[in-house]
């Protein structure tokens, strides 16, 4: 039950970061005029890179001699070879995902709906709670189930940064990939459809809530 535990809460906590990050970079996205395609291309990089280099670039950030991992060991926080670095290879890899379905929501949202709300009197941070998301919940719903998903598939990036370990590190994916290396192949079955059972799930969840308002 470990590699369940795990991933789940490796891949609930990257959903919760990465929706909340991917709905702060998506708004500025959304509103900006000038540097646009350039800040786009740098937070969809994750979906076009390798994990692996992804994972690389992780370790040199925070390794023992990374700028961050001397800082955070400071205080006793370890990244590489922790649950702390799924979690981190995990929401950079999905980021991308939530990021692009808020921004082209925010996009198509009609503006005159927040004027009307600045005219009542309303804070941008009121207005974008009250008023942005809960226009836009559709697609960021579908959003958040995406992210949900590319997180719990998440191998690559988590196998470099936080290693394999059975019990402390160990997802499922990567589990799958020590079942199949030892050549317990019935082990790597039942995990297999484990994992392809919970993205069927999210996947049906994703089509129902999308078309609820058809």
């Amino acid at each position: 039950m470990s590699a369940i535990l795990i991933s789940l809460r490796v891949t609930l906590s990257a959903t919760v970061l990465a929706s909340l990050l991917g709905l702060f970079a998506a708004r500025k996205a959304a509103k900006m005029r000038c540097g646009k395609s350039l800040l786009d291309g740098i937070l969809t990089l994750p979906l076009v890179l390798p994990p692996t280099v992804l994972g690389f670039f992780l370790l040199l950030i925070f390794g023992r001699n990374g700028a961050l991992g001397r800082a955070l060991s400071t205080i006793g926080v370890s990244v590489v070879f922790s649950v702390n670095g799924a979690i981190i290879a995990a929401t950079i890899v999905s980021f991308p995902m939530i990021y692009r379905a808020a921004r082209s929501t925010f996009e198509a949202l009609d503006p005159s709906l927040e004027e009307a709300a600045r005219t009542l009197g309303f804070g941008e941070f009121r207005l974008f709670w009250q008023v942005t998301v809960p226009c836009t919940s559709k697609g960021l719903v579908g959003g958040v189930v995406l992210t949900f998903a590319r997180a719990l598939g998440e191998f690559g990036a988590t196998s470099m940064v936080a290693g394999n370990i059975p019990g402390r590190t160990q997802t499922m994916p990567l589990a799958i990939y020590s079942a199949v290396a030892a050549g317990d192949r019935e082990e790597a079955y039942v995990w297999v459809a484990i994992v392809a059972g919970i993205s069927l799930v999210s996947i049906v969840l994703l089509n129902l809530l999308t078309r609820k308002d058809k």
